[in-house]
């Protein structure tokens, strides 16, 4: 029983009788947390059945500290090591604070804030904690080849082979070895949480404190900006990630000199492992373990795969290969409870007729593009559309473009803004000009870059005369 363990911890350590116990909710770890209340104390108490991780942890706590980082104490360790008290930080868990961003796709000043001031401090931990550690006294040394193999075995295993798609083996093997051999170049002296996410920071006096580093090792830099910024769950609006990246380098920025082109080719290739490790965990927990709710998070993981996707990994070519397949299987095509705003953009010509809303919504907008001057008056313009780089070139040049955007962008972000809180699934914006190939094409291509960077939104931008569609 819980209280049998810890309440004598609790009373000999305070001198207070425990008056209150409460257990805190866990998530894929199979400790224990409970907050204990006796008198004007409030503690933390927790059971773990592995002694090395409680160890390592009760070490590394004590050693951030020392090095000035924000992590909690540990105050009172049982005799037989299975149960300790630490400092208790409160309840303002990151993940719970960013709750109304991760739902709605559109993050407040106030969460992203957050999410960047978090962000910033991950170089401290990385570097500052490293800094005398015992890497001997971790419950892992490294991340090195075996840890490299357990967790993509993990994925195969526990993941792949459980959704039944077929795939060659000799092939799979082949191309882990060389991402293998590419993850662990560059390894460096430094610390690697292995599980950096917002649930494992807690927010005390505005400024956060990290938590659950038991399983921190020697490690690239990479895997754990990896880890925050694509975690499944929070859908990251793509300017949001890239906002979080620059708050991260800005801060390595302070401990060592950065090649921005190298950093993002290495942190791509970890954002693809910690998936597949991610995928490797969804798996196991749910369809070994039965736990429902991490099956619903694996579409959120091959979302990130998906666009990930988006540039192909030449190098793995029967991985990218499978990882294609399982981002179309009919399975993981639909995300659990997926209401997300759809936008469905449209270049047209007038003589044809404005596009039909065959949701039955109505609504929207349809924009006239006739007042741009027109590339397609010239000759050297027609046989282009508004996607080549020559009528990019024209249209952009001439700046009329440009200031009917800003327009067209003020309008639609009040409309995307209203329509996400107000939980609406649809909004149509179309693009009419003389032709439905130039000026049309260039502007219905820029708004849904434009939508698909800033808010956490499904785009579609169909070019009707061109006979195109794609999803952004």
């Amino acid at each position: 029983m819980p209280e049998e363990l810890l309440k004598p911890l609790f009373e000999q350590y305070t001198g207070q009788q425990l008056a209150e116990l409460l257990e805190l909710p866990s998530s894929g770890s199979n400790r224990r947390y409970f907050r204990l209340k006796g008198g004007n104390l409030s503690l933390i108490g927790v059971l773990g059945n592995n002694l090395e991780e409680n160890r390592a942890f009760i070490y590394l706590s004590k050693h951030f500290r020392e090095k000035g980082l924000r992590v909690p104490a540990v105050l009172a360790i049982s005799q037989d090591e299975f149960c300790y008290l630490q400092e208790d930080l409160g309840d303002k868990i990151l993940f719970n604070l960013v709750t109304e961003g991760r739902e709605s796709g559109i993050y407040s000043p106030i969460e992203t804030e957050r999410l960047c001031r978090t962000i910033e401090q991950l170089p401290r931990l990385q570097f500052q904690g490293a800094k005398g550690l015992d890497w001997d006294r971790c419950m892992y040394k490294a991340f090195d080849g075996r840890m490299v193999d357990f967790d993509l075995n993990y994925f195969k295993y526990c993941f792949l082979k459980a959704t039944g798609l077929e795939f060659n083996e000799v092939l799979l093997q082949e191309d882990f070895e060389k991402l293998k051999a590419d993850l662990l170049k560059d390894q460096g002296n430094t610390f690697m949480h292995r599980d950096f996410q917002a649930r494992n920071v807690l927010f005390q006096d505005n400024e956060p404190w990290f938590i659950d580093f038991q399983g921190g090792r020697r490690g690239p830099i990479y895997y754990d900006v990896a880890s925050f910024v694509w975690q499944a769950r929070s859908r990251f609006p793509e300017q949001l990630k890239q906002k979080l990246i620059q708050s991260y380098l800005r801060a390595l920025r302070t401990y060592q000199e950065v090649d921005d082109e190298q950093f993002h080719a290495r942190l791509r290739l970890f954002v693809l492992f910690r998936t597949l490790q991610v995928l490797g965990a969804y798996g196991f927990r749910g369809y070994f373990e039965k736990k429902p709710h991490f099956l619903a998070s694996v579409p959120y993981a091959l979302a990130n795969l998906r666009a990930l996707l988006q540039t192909p990994f030449t190098d793995y070519p029967h991985l990218n290969d499978i990882l294609l397949q399982l981002t179309q299987m009919p399975q993981f095509n639909e995300v659990p409870q997926d209401r997300r705003l759809e936008v469905q953009i449209y270049s047209f010509a007038y003589k044809k007729g404005i596009p039909a809303d065959n949701t039955g919504n109505g609504g929207g907008y349809v924009f006239d593009c006739r007042s741009i001057n027109n590339p397609g008056k010239y000759e050297h313009y027609r046989q282009f559309n508004g996607m080549d780089p020559e009528v990019i070139k024209f249209l952009e040049d001439d700046g009329e473009v440009n200031t009917f955007l800003e327009s067209v962008y003020k309008l639609t972000d009040a409309h995307v803004q209203r329509f996400i809180e107000r939980k609406f699934t649809h909004l149509q914006v179309c693009f009419g000009c003389t032709g439905g190939q130039h000026r049309s094409v260039y502007c219905a291509e820029h708004l849904g870059q434009y939508l698909s960077h800033k808010y956490n939104v499904k785009v579609t931008v169909t070019h009707r005369e061109l006979n195109i569609e794609k999803m952004l």
